[in-house]
C-alpha cells in the first residue's frame, strides 16, 4: 500500500468527491465480477490513497505488506487482509472488460513466485503499485524468483494507481474496473445514494487556491474518465445526468479560478470560493492590474502603522541573530555533509547500499541539525515588534465614489489586508457616508479578503461626512488595547470638509494618541486640508 502521506488539501471528507459516486453507480448499477488468476485488484485506503495486488486464486492476493521498519514484505493475504486499512469501506476493484474480469496466468504466477521478497519500502521505490506494474509488464518474461525486490526508477513512474491501469489495459485488456462482491451479496452493505447537491455545493464553496484547484482539477479528470468507462453500461439516464452535472461543477469552478487567478495571487490567504467569486460580479481583472501596478498602493500600505522608532532607540545594539554553527541535534534529511558517520557503514556492504540510496533519495538519512545565534548591529527584538502597528481605515462610499474612484479604493484595501494579515497586524474598517451613516468590520482571523469584499458592498451613497468616521477612528484607537499606536487611513474622492472646532479636537486627540492620519485621494488630483500627516494621490 501507498504510505500515509497526501497533502491536507487532498484530505477532503470522504462523504464528496467521484469516489463515493462511484462507489454508490458500482454497487447499485454495475455487475459484480469474480477476479481470475493476474487480474489486477485495488482498493481505496484514503481520498487520494489506494493499495494493489494481484489476484493468485482460492482468495488468495500477493501485495506488498509493510512492517514496522518501513521494509516491504511480498505476502499472500485475503480479501478482508488487504482490505483491513482502508477507511473507505471494503471494496475491491478488478481489471475487466465488458465480459468480466480479466486477467493472465502468467501475472498471476510470477506475482506468486515473489512470495516472501524484501525490500526497503518508499515513496519513490518498491512500493505496491510499482510491484503490481512490474508483474503486469513482465508476465511475458521468466518469472524467475529473486532475491529482493526491483529498485528500478524510471521517469514515467508515477505515485498513483494510473500507471498500473494503463499497464493493465495494455497487457490484460482492462478496459473497465468493476467490484468483487467477495462479501457476496447479503453480507455487502448496500451503497446509500450520495446527496447530489451537496457534492455541488462542497466543491462551490471550496477555498480556492495552487493547492485546492489542483485537487479539484484531478476530481474533474477522474469523473471524465469514469463517464467513459460506463459510457456502453445501461446506466439509468437519470444518474447519469446528476454525474454529468458534477462534473460540470468542477469544470465551471476550474474555469473560474483560472479567469480570476491573477487577482487570487495578490491575496494571500484571501480564501475566495467559486461561490464567493459568483455572488461578488466584481471586474476581478481590473482590480488585480490596479493591485500589482499602482506602486504608491505599495508603499502606502507597508506604511501604514508604523511606530517609528525615537531617536534616542535608534543606536545601534547588538542582538541575536540566528546562525548554522553549533549541533542543535539530529534529523532526517539528504544532506550529506552533516551525515551521521553510522549511516556510512551501509556502504560498505553490497546489500545495504541500495537501502543508504533509498534513503537518500526519500531524505531520510540521520544527520545533524545544527543551529545557534551571533550578534549583529541593529535594533532589538523589542524596537521591531514595536515598530509595526494596527490600522483604522475610513473609506467614503458616497455617490461620487463611484466608478474608478471606488475600484482603486478597494484595491488598496485589499492590498493594505494582505499586508497586515501576513504581519499579523489588525485592520478595523469604516464604511461612511452623510452624517451619523457607518458600518464597521474588524479584520481578523475569523475575516479574510472575500468577507472584505462583501463588505465593501454596503455602500451608502449620497452626500459625505468626514467627522462621523474620523470620531469613530479615534476613539477605537483610545479606547480598544488592540489598536494602541494604530494609524488612521481615510479614503476618499478628495473632498474634505471640517469644522474648525473638530479639526482643532481631531488634532489635539492624535498628539495624545501618538497616531498618524494619511490621506488617500482616489480621484487623481491633490486636495489639501489641515488634519492630514501626509496626503497621497492614486
Amino acid at each position: 500500500m501507498l504510505p500515509i502521506f497526501i497533502k491536507p488539501v487532498s484530505l477532503l471528507l470522504t462523504k464528496f468527491g467521484i469516489k463515493p459516486l462511484k462507489y454508490f453507480i458500482d454497487n447499485v448499477f454495475r455487475p459484480k465480477v469474480t477476479p481470475v488468476s493476474g487480474s489486477v485488484l485495488y482498493c481505496d485506503l484514503f481520498l487520494a490513497v489506494e493499495h494493489s495486488g494481484i489476484y493468485i486464486a482460492n482468495g488468495e492476493i500477493s501485495n506488498i505488506e509493510v512492517n514496522r521498519f518501513a521494509e516491504g514484505v511480498v505476502n499472500l493475504a485475503s480479501a478482508s487482509g488487504f482490505t483491513s486499512k482502508s477507511i473507505l469501506g471494503r471494496k475491491i476493484y478488478v481489471s475487466s472488460d465488458s465480459n468480466g474480469a480479466v486477467g493472465k496466468d502468467q501475472v498471476g504466477s510470477l506475482a506468486f513466485s515473489r512470495i516472501g521478497e524484501r525490500s526497503f519500502y518508499g515513496l519513490v521505490i518498491s512500493n505496491c503499485h510499482q510491484f503490481s506494474t512490474e508483474c503486469v509488464n513482465s508476465a511475458a518474461k521468466s518469472a524467475t524468483k529473486t532475491s529482493e525486490l526491483s529498485l528500478e526508477v524510471n521517469e514515467t513512474w508515477e505515485l498513483t494507481i494510473k500507471a498500473l491501469k494503463r499497464a493493465a489495459k495494455q497487457k490484460l485488456g482492462a478496459t473497465k474496473w468493476l467490484l468483487w462482491d467477495w462479501q457476496n451479496s447479503e453480507e455487502a452493505e448496500q451503497e446509500p445514494e450520495p446527496d447530489w447537491e451537496a457534492q455541488n455545493d462542497h466543491f462551490k464553496k471550496q477555498p480556492l487556491n495552487e493547492e485546492s484547484i489542483a485537487a479539484i482539477r484531478e476530481q474533474l479528470a477522474n469523473t471524465q474518465a469514469y463517464e467513459q468507462e460506463i459510457a456502453d453500461e445501461g446506466i439509468p439516464e437519470e444518474i447519469r445526468n446528476k454525474l454529468a452535472g458534477f462534473r460540470r461543477t468542477l469544470q465551471a469552478v476550474s474555469d473560474k479560478y483560472e479567469e480570476v487567478k491573477e487577482f487570487l495571487g495578490g491575496c494571500v490567504g484571501a480564501n475566495f470560493s467559486y461561490e464567493d467569486l459568483q455572488v461578488m460580479n466584481e471586474d476581478f481583472s481590473a482590480l488585480a492590474k490596479t493591485m500589482q501596478n499602482n506602486q504608491a498602493i505599495k508603499d502606502l500600505s507597508h506604511k501604514m502603522g508604523r511606530n517609528y522608532i525615537s531617536e534616542e532607540k535608534k543606536k545601534k545594539t547588538r542582538i541575536p541573530e540566528a546562525s548554522r554553527s553549533e549541533v542543535h541535534g539530529t534529523h532526517r534529511s539528504d544532506d550529506l555533509m552533516r551525515m551521521l558517520p553510522s549511516e556510512l557503514v551501509n556502504l560498505e556492504d553490497e546489500t545495504l547500499e541500495t537501502l543508504f540510496y533509498a534513503r537518500l533519495l526519500e531524505k531520510n538519512l540521520l544527520t545533524y541539525e545544527l543551529s545557534g545565534t551571533q550578534l549583529a548591529e541593529g535594533e532589538t527584538m523589542e524596537e521591531e515588534q514595536k515598530r509595526t502597528g494596527p490600522v483604522v481605515a475610513c473609506l467614503d462610499t458616497s455617490g461620487s465614489m463611484s466608478g474608478e474612484p471606488l475600484l482603486k479604493a478597494k484595491a488598496l484595501l485589499l492590498t493594505l489586508a494582505n499586508i497586515l494579515k501576513q504581519e499579523d497586524r489588525s485592520l478595523h474598517l469604516l464604511l461612511f457616508g452623510s452624517s451619523g451613516q457607518i458600518n464597521e468590520l474588524v479584520m481578523d482571523a475569523e475575516n479574510h479578503a472575500s468577507d472584505l469584499l462583501k463588505f465593501l458592498r454596503q455602500g451608502f451613497g449620497g452626500g459625505t461626512d468626514f467627522e462621523t468616521p474620523l470620531k469613530r477612528a479615534v476613539d477605537i484607537i483610545d479606547q480598544s488595547t488592540d489598536f494602541i499606536k494604530a494609524d488612521i487611513l481615510m479614503v476618499s474622492d478628495g473632498d474634505y470638509s471640517l469644522s474648525t472646532g473638530f479639526a482643532a479636537w481631531l488634532k489635539k486627540e492624535t498628539k495624545r494618541l501618538d497616531c498618524s492620519i494619511y490621506s488617500v485621494l482616489c480621484a487623481g488630483s491633490r486636495v489639501d486640508d489641515d488634519f492630514s500627516d501626509e496626503v497621497v494621490v492614486l
